[in-house]
């Protein structure tokens, strides 16, 4: 996280982005401008490096978080702990002095996984690790009892339409990349239910797994039945599929007691560092601070929201101030489908124009290598242009395409967005 200052130099980019970049010139030598421009944020830029990687805000960002997590703990959108820890960064971000800190209101849903467990009854006893997914319906109390039928695409469920009749869908669907593999997890009970079948077990959305099943958000339709639905251990999945595939009958019995209460309320928390010259003019970061039932959300998306943090901590320490104005959000109930953020961008939407970007981080804070990007060529040619000034650290990257649950509203709206890179090598 000691990287997080590299945030800090796209306040540069609002200058142009959005805007013509040709006065009376041609483009090209406007360009040497900004470029010129840029290149005089050298100072600043070791600056901010000298102060994160070596100096007194080293590690402090992952500090932070350590307390965070080990203080609140996990914060599924609804509950008492998402509420303890908007408590806690409201309370912290007006601590660190930061500038209009506020909570703006959304409604959050509420759901609750309740008792849960799956075992295989045929050919053998095996406990199975399962974790329900979110907004699923619970079984009957006295749980649910079927045989298995184990495909691996929705394509081969519709042409097994009249095996799957009454059974328990099993998808053992190969993993491609999250993206791709993830409708499996968002869609595989309703698929499962337009067949008549009784319940859906979706091999976890990871490229691999020690035993350990990965929960998310799932969406029912309403015209189809809903009914249970959890994911399994890959590990699990490939066993059913192997016995399966020799044919074998599988039967598995399934509990639930997993509940949905009508939408809480909640907040999406907001801090600034004021601008200078347009501070009407915004630069938004932004992470979430809802996280999963199952683990403390350090993250997923703790880590994320805390180097946003981190970025509007590292200007005041160092006295500057940007001329548009830096603004933080901490989303709320972004697993659930990014319902703080769409809650927040329908609020200030009418005043799109004067958002110049707006970035999220929730892939993972691993060392960073750079930025993906998404806007018009103009803009990219600045953001690569402000890497630059991140050389001495070897972050430089600008990738095609970013996108976010809680920036694409923005996105297809047209204003620039970015989302930090990395690679799963630790520094």
């Amino acid at each position: 996280m000691k990287y997080v200052f590299l945030i800090f130099f796209i306040n540069l980019l609002p200058q142009y982005a959005g805007k013509s970049l040709r006065r009376d010139d041609s483009y090209l030598k406007t360009f040497e401008d900004i470029k010129n421009e840029i290149a005089g944020y050298t100072d600043i830029a070791k600056a901010i490096i000298d102060l994160a990687v070596h100096g007194k805000a080293q590690n402090r960002s992952y500090e932070r978080l350590a307390v965070f997590a080990d203080t609140v703990g996990p914060r599924l959108s609804g509950s008492k702990n998402l509420d303890a820890a908007i408590k806690y960064m409201f309370s912290a971000l007006q601590e660190d002095g930061l500038e209009n800190v506020h909570l703006e209101p959304v409604k959050v849903p509420h759901w609750e996984r309740g008792e849960e467990f799956a075992m295989m009854l045929e050919p053998r006893n095996h406990s199975i690790a399962i974790l329900g997914l979110g907004s699923s319906v619970a079984t009957p109390p006295e749980g649910i009892t079927a045989e298995v039928i184990v495909v691996a695409s929705f394509d081969e469920l519709r042409k097994r339409a009249q095996e799957a009749k009454g059974k328990i869908v099993v998808y053992n669907e190969p993993f491609i990349n999250y993206g791709k593999t993830v409708r499996y997890r968002s869609q595989g009970a309703v698929e499962a239910a337009k067949v008549g079948a009784v319940a859906s077990l979706i091999r976890s959305i990871a490229s691999f797994s020690i035993h350990s099943p990965h929960t998310g958000w799932q969406n029912y339709q309403p015209d189809v039945p809903r009914i249970p639905t959890a994911c399994i251990s890959v590990e699990d999945a490939e066993m059913m599929s192997r016995m399966s595939f020799r044919g074998t009958k599988i039967v598995v019995h399934l509990k639930m007691g997993a509940k949905t209460y009508p939408d809480s309320p909640s907040f999406n928390t907001v801090a600034e560092i004021v601008g200078s010259k347009y501070p009407e003019q915004i630069v938004l970061v932004s992470g979430h601070l809802d996280s999963w039932d199952v683990g403390q959300g350090a993250m997923d998306d703790g880590g994320g929201a805390f180097i946003s943090w981190e970025a509007l901590s590292l200007i005041k320490d160092l006295g500057l101030r940007p001329k548009r104005t830096l603004r933080l959000v901490l989303w709320t109930a972004e697993e659930q489908g990014g319902i703080g953020a769409e809650q927040y961008y329908q609020l200030h939407k009418e005043n799109i124009s004067n958002f110049d970007i707006v970035m999220e981080s929730d892939e993972g804070t691993f060392k960073p290598s750079g930025l993906g990007f998404t806007g018009n060529a103009k803009a990219r040619d600045i953001v690569k242009e402000i890497m630059t000034l991140l050389q001495p650290i070897n972050v430089t990257e600008v990738y095609d395409g970013a996108d976010g649950t809680d920036i694409d509203y923005w996105m297809r709206d047209g204003v620039p967005v970015t989302a930090r890179r990395g690679s799963v090598t630790q520094s």
